[in-house]
């Protein structure tokens, strides 16, 4: 009786449909064709519309033909399993779009109206220096300022030092870059080596000689080749405060590409490393070659501990006006910082570069003869014709004359009669001829000036921080606090231009295939270190620790490393020589392997359910890579998986700290595939053809996508099997738009593929949440509508292309110097547009002859579903000084003012200038851009960092890749020709906006939290690593629940690092890094399909870790120099808004 009322139900529910389906497709035909009509920009004849409509129809016809066989095919599944009642399954409806069963347990978004106060909140007195209206005010004019070309002429009067000293501080240094024109190996075994060898011996012949190092990469492989004869000779050089280590990063990183997860991970590898072998504790921050700074960085050297720092290469124009105003010198303080904890003291170097001739005064062609490097017979010279001449008795009162007139001028421009001189370039002291050169001729000018009181100066050779000493006891205030009288500054220093209107904007995007495999290498190193740092605490609970691999933590350091050495701002930046990248893409292939044998090895003992049967065989790995790279330029290749009777198992990893529910696809070798979850409930899936270009499907290769509910920082398991489920195997369709040329498709009998040659409508894609529009002419994005709104938001997607000057200044690595507006890109053949739809997801893929883009949508509730994700392979081999562009043009209101992240840890509000040229108005943006009106807010989120602008009201605009043949003279010397293939992924959200922008988004905004969990969705993607196949038919696994409670959605876990212990295995000992992100809760938070609650800031680690204790807990300094507290037996923790917090675990 029961099954023939099923039948009689489902027969009823056929007629039904069929019925509405005519119902609708006469709806749709009469409906005005020009609706949604492809670019709408030419006339149409009635015979053409006539044929669009009959075409419209047998399309329907052909639909309306798929769905009634699908619901018979479900009616004859339903007869022959008609013994139980039929499980929720994925249905297809009659306005052809899929309609997924409901999640079978409610959502929530539980936000404390506390934690919506942090964005809204004053700030109580606002910085003198707000970096975004100093740029308004400012009219970048570039006069030409005489001796300092780029400033103005400096007066004093001789008196103006009666009263007290001029304390002078020469500071010796010497820039090694860890690449650029040479290798790191090669510029260590040429240069690196000789200076530091050097240093030893030249800094014990006098104790008032000192001499300044910032790249610890280089200090420690020098380190690993000395005696202990002279590291002991280091030691004591350190400890007498001869040699500082400023910074202690281990590399001098970029700061406009780089995430703060590498920022911090390389300061901590840095600082940890001078700790364990130096017992060195950096107290100064020195940057004086990065082409610009962000304001995260002041942030995190502050939380490191230091107390002040110094940058160089900022826009002319801004030094010119700080000199003026006497504010080179200044507190940086964070935006959303009301209490001052974030301040740092920044020194800012007034001049043209960081090299002798443009540091001790405004005149170059006076302080180059102070170079004693170039005295006559040396290999270098100085430009201005004028050598330097050696000191002796006869000329040293004139010289110190000339000189002391360069340090009294520079001086003028501070406010402290203390005056900073650093003394050194690129590699230099790298002969003890020049050590000797130098110090004893300035030894010489020292002596002279000291013996002569009425000049009120004193000379002296000096480290950075006896320089910040000095100007902290003459201005009576403790270290790192503010001088009296000393300006407070917010914002950051993007972008530079070193001069004329030579934007450094190029670098911002130059070399994204090696800008992606960073932010790759760095997803995998966070998803190992926390998955190593879990397995080694559990084996060690269970008394197994010696049978699992601690070895694999050289693995991680090795990664640390090079994930470090890439953060170097001319690696990331995509600023060295071609060589030279080879050198560090072969590093980060190196370790990204590495990374995945690590991952693979934990979660093998994590995923085991009888830990007793754990064996560990470095020969035979348990699981297998997600995917491979043939070479360190390669794109990768996916693993395929080869199905049989036998049940074949995939573990399924969740890098984030908050349970996800994603759509994993695999690829497999036969449609016919089965998918069960770790109990063994048969999962419904979408079977879809694996393509290799725009119609041809690679044969045996079929790419199955289910979503998955998967655990936070956990471990899922999935069971595929060889077999037919027709109710849970669904195929996708596809349509292939071939726009008249005349292209063989592949086809296959187990999906349904529809070929239409000619034919230029727009269509769309619907899911649950949102109708995406397309233009049938380009395959692009025209529009977006929620299903919740009646109007439509216009989001026109096109791609541009920028060439460079004619003139002898063109585009390069490092400058961006575009011949005018973009134009069109405008393709030798229109695109082949694919459109694939099913349950779980549907998408459309444009194959242009320089890029594939493709737009994807996932049906399915939560953070995937509210957003579109988005890809381009970009390939730009044959361009000649070409640049890529991708613009989307909308319907929102943003009136010049849009926001890029910085480093993806804050955000900051940019504005449209249009007194500056085009390329002065590109950002960095390693995250995310936005744009909003009062109504809503457009997210760009980037899963690799590029240029971001805003040109024109609505528009967001990324530089995708640049092909450049010429050097750009910023001392590279090869343009950029070694492109490669590139994705480019993305995620484009659109958020409703439920209260206006506060007034104080002027000068700083948040993204909301749904953006922040779509940003690490998009950067930290589910990894899927297939069982080995074995003999046995059951390994016994069970899926991996590492975390007792959630972490409140606004915390983010940065970081599990496990820490080293004497030798290179790990201690009992991991750092963990916290963040709690500030977020903006003014738009809509109502059906998000995801869970999230907040607590104020405060988390419960005690309870965190399921199966684990905390033993111990100290909240310590950003990079654990310093505990912040002794341990205590409460490990509940509180963080404020915007804080980045580390501490020192131990797990038992």
């Amino acid at each position: 009786m029961k099954l023939k009322k099923q039948v009689t139900v489902c027969g009823a529910a056929i007629f039904c449909v069929a019925v509405f389906s005519l119902y609708l497709m006469l709806d749709r035909v009469q409906h005005d064709p020009a609706r949604h009509h492809g670019g709408g920009n030419f006339p149409r004849s009635q015979i053409s519309v006539l044929q669009n409509r009959i075409q419209q129809l047998e399309q329907l016809l052909e639909e309306n033909h798929e769905i009634i066989s699908h619901i018979k095919d479900s009616v004859l599944e339903l007869t022959a399993n008609a013994e139980g009642p039929p499980a929720l399954l994925p249905y297809y409806t009659a306005n052809g779009s899929w309609v997924l069963p409901p999640e079978p347990r409610p959502s929530f978004f539980s936000v404390s109206p506390q934690d919506c106060q942090f964005a809204l909140r004053g700030r109580g007195q606002k910085p003198e220096l707000q970096m975004l209206t100093v740029s308004e005010m400012l009219p970048f004019d570039n006069v030409d300022g005489g001796v300092w070309k780029q400033g103005f002429d400096i007066s004093y009067s001789p008196h103006d030092w009666d009263t007290e000293d001029l304390q002078v501080f020469v500071v010796p240094h010497s820039h090694n870059d860890p690449g650029w024109v040479k290798t790191f190996d090669k510029y260590y075994m040429e240069q690196t080596q000789h200076i530091l060898n050097s240093m030893v011996s030249k800094l014990q012949e006098d104790p008032r000689r000192r001499f300044l190092w910032a790249e610890v990469s280089f200090f420690a492989k020098w380190w690993d080749n000395i005696s202990a004869q002279k590291k002991a000779a280091v030691r004591r050089l350190v400890g007498n405060g001869q040699l500082e280590i400023v910074t202690g990063g281990w590399v001098m990183p970029d700061e406009a590409n780089s995430h703060y997860f590498a920022l911090i991970d390389q300061l901590i590898e840095g600082h940890q490393w001078l700790e364990r072998n130096l017992g060195a504790v950096p107290r100064s921050g020195w940057a004086v070659d990065p082409f610009g700074y962000s304001s995260t960085m002041p942030y995190l050297l502050r939380r490191a501990n230091l107390t002040s720092m110094l940058i160089q290469r900022v826009h002319y124009a801004i030094k010119k006006h700080f000199a003026a105003t006497h504010s080179l010198e200044f507190m940086w303080r964070q935006m959303w910082d009301s209490d001052s904890s974030t301040d740092i003291f920044c020194h800012m170097m007034p001049f043209y570069s960081y090299d002798i001739p443009h540091t001790c005064g405004p005149d170059p062609k006076i302080c180059c003869q102070f170079d004693f490097k170039r005295l006559p017979g040396g290999r270098i010279n100085c430009p201005w014709k004028v050598p330097p001449r050696a000191i002796t008795e006869a000329n040293v009162a004139e010289r110190a004359a000339v000189l002391l007139d360069q340090y009294r001028k520079k001086s003028q421009l501070f406010r402290s009669n203390v005056l900073l001189v650093p003394l050194g370039d690129d590699f230099r002291y790298d002969k003890p001829q020049e050590w000797d050169a130098q110090f004893f001729n300035y030894q010489r000018l020292f002596d002279f000036l000291n013996s002569k009181p009425d000049l009120h100066v004193q000379a002296q050779f000096g480290t950075l921080s006896d320089y910040f000493d000095a100007l902290y006891k003459r201005s009576g205030v403790e270290p790192g606090a503010r001088p009296p009288g000393f300006p407070v500054l917010s914002g950051d220093f993007f972008t530079y231009a070193d001069r004329e209107d030579h934007y450094w904007t190029g670098y911002f995007t130059s070399r994204p295939f090696y800008k992606s495999l960073d932010r790759v290498l760095e997803a995998h190193l966070r998803g190992a270190e926390i998955m190593y740092s879990l397995a080694v605490a559990h084996a060690r609970r269970a008394g197994l620790a010696t049978q699992y691999p601690l070895t694999d933590f050289a693995l991680l350091a090795e990664a640390r490393r090079a994930l470090g050495l890439f953060q170097h701002h001319d690696a990331i930046t995509g600023t060295a020589k071609e060589a030279v990248v080879v050198d560090y893409g072969v590093r980060l292939l190196r370790s990204l392997v590495g990374l995945k044998r690590v991952l693979i090895n934990a979660a093998h003992y994590l995923v085991l359910g009888d830990k007793s049967t754990y064996h560990f065989d470095p020969e035979v790995p348990f699981l297998q890579a997600d995917d491979t790279r043939v070479n360190h330029d390669a794109l990768p290749e996916r693993t395929v998986i080869p199905l049989d009777t036998s049940p074949r198992f995939v573990v399924l990893f969740n890098p984030l700290e908050h349970e996800r529910l994603s759509v994993v696809s695999l690829l497999v070798n036969s449609p016919r595939v089965r998918v069960f979850s770790e109990e063994g409930q048969p999962l419904a899936v979408q079977i879809s053809p694996h393509w290799s270009s725009a119609t041809d499907m690679v044969p045996d290769v079929y790419q199955v996508s289910l979503p998955v509910r998967l655990p936070a920082l956990g471990l899922g398991v999935l069971q595929l099997q060889q077999g037919l489920d027709r109710l849970r195997t669904l195929p996708s369709s596809v349509r292939v738009y071939l726009q008249g040329r005349r292209l063989t498709v592949s086809r296959h009998e187990a999906f349904p593929v529809r070929v239409i040659d000619t034919g230029a409508s727009d269509f769309a894609l619907s899911t649950h949440y949102m109708q995406v529009w397309f233009s049938g002419l380009t395959g692009l994005l025209k529009s977006i509508r929620r299903v919740d709104e009646e109007q439509e938001h216009r989001v026109d997607m096109q791609f541009l292309i920028y060439g460079t000057r004619t003139s002898k200044d063109k585009s390069g690595a490092y400058l961006f110097l575009p011949d005018g507006d973009a134009q069109p890109y405008i393709p030798k053949e229109p695109p082949v547009v694919r459109v694939t739809e099913g349950p779980f997801f549907s998408e459309v893929v444009a194959y242009y002859e320089h890029m594939h883009q493709v737009v994807r949508l996932y049906n399915v509730p939560g953070v995937e579903g509210l957003s579109l994700d988005m890809a381009s392979l970009v390939d730009i081999r044959d361009y000649v000084n070409k640049e890529l562009a991708l613009r989307l043009h909308t319907d929102v209101d943003s009136q010049g003012t849009f926001f890029t992240d910085l480093n993806g840890f804050q955000v900051q509000p940019r504005r449209y200038l249009k007194k500056l040229p085009l390329q002065a108005n590109f950002y960095p943006m390693p995250v995310m851009a936005y744009i909003q009106d009062p109504q809503e807010r457009l997210t760009l989120h980037t899963a690799q960092a590029l240029g971001v602008s805003s040109l024109g009201n609505g528009q967001l605009e990324v530089i995708l890749d640049r092909r450049l043949m010429q050097d750009d003279n910023r001392g590279l010397g090869q343009g950029l020709k070694d492109n490669k293939r590139t994705w480019n992924h993305f995620r484009l959200l659109l958020e409703r906006r439920t209260a206006a922008p506060s007034p104080s988004e002027v000068q700083e905004s948040y993204p909301s939290l749904l953006s922040h969990l779509t940003s690490v969705h998009l950067n930290t993607p589910v990894l899927a690593l297939p069982v080995v196949k074995r003999q046995s038919p059951d390994p016994g696994l069970r899926p991996f629940h590492p975390l007792a409670v959630s972490l409140p959605c606004d915390f983010h876990l940065l970081n599990l690092r496990s820490l080293q212990a004497e030798d290179t295995l790990p201690s009992l000992d991991t750092a963990l890094i916290l963040h709690r992100k500030g977020f903006d809760c003014g738009l809509e938070a109502k059906n998000l399909g995801f869970n999230c609650s907040t607590s104020q800031g405060k988390v419960a680690l005690g309870s965190l870790f399921r199966g684990l204790d905390v033993g111990f807990l100290q909240p310590t300094s950003l990079t654990l120099l310093y505990p912040l507290a002794s341990p205590s037996n409460s490990t509940d923790i509180y963080m404020e808004p915007m804080e980045v917090a580390t501490f020192r675990l131990r797990l038992v």
